[in-house]
């Protein structure tokens, strides 16, 4: 019965198109559900019925068109690949909004304990589109909300990832979505941002980085989802200064460390 299956709260997805969900009703109404879903047993002691693995928009559209049975199909899993299975299902139609797609791989490797390398092989990406996905993830509430709904691109988000100030990522933001530029045009106006902003000090040839230093400070970043900035004032000495856009994402950030 429809009534013993529910959403599971580890489901990637959050955002469903209405008017997709509609027309997918309307489709249910006149021919029926023609794809079982894909469900396990509610872990949770005390929970009755199943959790839906993969089908929860066809689940949805069932309920709407008033069905009372529809076809399920159920596996015996655990939660971490219960997730995984519901997360490369969505990967695979396209269903995931790029910051969806993000927090998947970082529940993946953050509550799963995955390596970047063992996401990417999961789900069939490469390791660096995976770690690109991440970064997104450092990226202010309101932009990441821009990307999530489709008035910025991935693209562009990489882009304004190169403001180093909240304010003026923020702003640029804005603007490229207001203006519908593309991502070169965005690319273009990070770069006039940085060259102007150098002033005086533009001239001057930038601060020599070691290459242990260049590394440190990629991992650094790659583990932790955001920005890093690792300075060395004499050997063995320096300055670490990491990013955070929110007290949720200080208290991920805090997560994290504690477990390293």
């Amino acid at each position: 019965a429809i009534e013993s299956i529910h959403r599971d709260p580890l489901q990637p997805r959050r955002h469903f198109d209405e008017t997709k969900l509609h027309e997918l009703t309307e489709s249910i109404k006149a021919q029926g559900l023609l794809q079982p879903i894909l469900v396990r047993k509610n872990p949770n002691k005390g929970g009755d019925g199943y959790l839906i693995i993969a089908g929860e928009r066809r689940w949805r559209a069932s309920q709407a068109a008033g069905l009372k049975e529809i076809p399920a199909i159920i596996r015996e899993v655990t939660e971490a690949e219960s997730f995984e299975l519901a997360l490369v299902e969505n990967l695979q139609r396209a269903d995931l909004n790029p910051i969806e797609e993000a927090d998947g791989y970082r529940r993946l490797v953050e509550e799963f304990k995955l390596t970047q390398e063992q996401v990417a092989q999961k789900v069939g990406k490469e390791r660096s589109t995976v770690a690109n996905a991440l970064r997104l993830l450092a990226l202010p509430p309101d932009v990441k909300a821009m990307v999530a709904d489709g008035s910025l691109s991935m693209g562009h988000a990489r882009a304004l990832l190169g403001v180093p100030r909240l304010p003026e990522l923020q702003n640029l933001a804005k603007q490229v979505s207001e203006k519908k530029l593309s991502v070169r045009d965005t690319e273009r106006l990070v770069q006039q941002g940085k060259s102007a902003k150098g002033g005086k000090d533009a001239g001057k040839p930038a601060p020599k980085v070691s290459p242990q230093v260049k590394a440190l400070t990629e991992e650094l970043q790659r583990r932790l989802g955001t920005k890093v900035r690792l300075s060395e004032k004499s050997p063995g000495k320096g300055t670490l200064e990491v990013d955070f856009f929110s007290y949720d994402d200080l208290d991920r950030l805090l997560k994290l460390l504690r477990k390293e």
